[in-house]
């Protein structure tokens, strides 16, 4: 315990910032999903944090961007000029479309556009990556992440939206969420200890029980349900109980990761401990954006 609250008392402003936006706007997005969970049953209850799961973790990393800019605009293409801005651009960017997200309030804007700057990541960074170095599984990982996040961006735009758009988001939507579920399923598969989820280059903790169970799992629920979201197959239900999964993954898992990083001295790696949670958080708020797009008797 003392350990502990030493560790609190020694938090650097980065850390402070991105867990305070991300608790603030947690809050939010619970009060006002209160309604939906009231009425939801079963693992659909899941379905009813979908806002939750993708508002929060963008709180976050837009934390990261505004007080961390020096840094991050390093990430910026160099053809582009004013770097800095750019860096704090985004930050309140995606500060603005997690504090909408979370109250549901202009979705089919906020949605919308973080998914065409998330697409624009890909092409501009994600992409020239995977060209110079097109055997490293990390540029395919991020190329892919980066692609899946765009889409849930969308999919909860399409919930806001009528029309021939939606069902333009939501098959755009899901062909890439299923593409990136078997992706990430054989990745599992094949590098079973890595953190389950999305799997990057960080192993997981020798102390977490069963890992390579939790590894091989993670992996045949990824496979299964992306192959029945991508022939548009029972594709609520195999969203709802991917989402559901990763959930349970980011509770169980990365929260003891959390805490653990939050205890270390070192601040980067407390900054690794929250991106790792909140990025397997959006990953799940993206696979519930499905499910909550697609109607309860969605056929082929």
């Amino acid at each position: 315990m003392h350990t502990f609250l030493t560790s609190l008392l020694t938090l650097s402003r980065t850390v402070v910032c991105m867990c305070s936006a991300g608790i603030l706007v947690f809050v939010v997005a619970l009060w006002a999903a209160k309604g939906d969970l009231a009425r939801a049953r079963g693992l659909d209850k899941f379905v009813a944090l979908s806002n939750l799961c993708f508002a929060v973790p963008l709180a976050v990393f837009g934390a990261l961007h505004l007080v961390s800019a020096q840094f991050l605009q390093v990430m910026v293409p160099s053809y582009l000029p004013w770097h800095l801005f750019w860096a704090y651009f985004v930050g309140f960017a995606l500060l603005a479309a997690a504090l909408s997200i979370a109250t549901k309030i202009q979705v089919q804007w906020s949605g919308l556009f973080f998914g065409i700057m998330m697409f624009l990541f890909v092409f501009m960074m994600d992409i020239p990556g995977v060209l110079a170095t097109p055997r490293e599984r990390l540029a395919w990982t991020l190329a892919i992440r980066e692609s899946a996040f765009a889409s849930g961006g969308w999919l909860l735009a399409s919930t806001a939206m009528s029309g021939r758009g939606k069902n333009l988001l939501i098959t755009v939507g899901r062909v890439i969420v299923a593409i990136a579920a078997i992706f990430y399923g054989i990745e599992h598969f094949l590098h079973p200890l890595s953190r389950p989820g999305v799997p990057l280059q960080k192993m997981m903790d020798a102390w977490i029980p069963g890992r390579i169970a939790i590894g091989y799992v993670t992996g045949v629920i990824l496979m299964v349900a992306g192959i029945y979201i991508l022939l548009a197959r029972k594709t609520r239900m195999a969203a709802t109980i991917l989402g559901a999964w990763l959930v349970l993954l980011v509770v169980f898992i990365y929260g003891p990761i959390l805490i653990v990083s939050l205890m270390d001295p070192n601040t980067g790696v407390k900054v690794e401990g929250i991106n790792y949670f909140a990025d397997t958080l959006l990953f799940a708020g993206t696979i519930l954006a499905l499910a909550r797009a697609t109607p309860h008797s969605s056929r082929p």
